[in-house]
């Protein structure tokens, strides 16, 4: 049975994330089938040099296989 687990950062906090995605993984068991990622930046209308290295939300989306559950 297929199912998605999202997982939701900031870009300047991606070894965490990815440290929260292999963890899942390994205790999960699951099999992993596609990954998938999009970062969007964080831009407002007052950009300038305060603003340059603000963070951007990074979404993953994973598509994972487990076994169906016995009924």
């Amino acid at each position: 049975m297929q199912q998605v687990k999202i997982f939701k950062s900031v870009d300047n906090e991606l070894p965490e994330m990815e440290r929260q995605i292999n963890r899942w993984m390994r205790k999960s068991g699951a099999r992993v089938l596609s990954i998938n990622g999009n970062l969007s930046s964080q831009n407002s209308s007052g950009d300038g040099p305060l603003n340059s290295f603000s963070g951007g939300d990074v979404l993953v989306i994973v598509l994972y296989e487990i076994d169906k559950p016995r009924s």
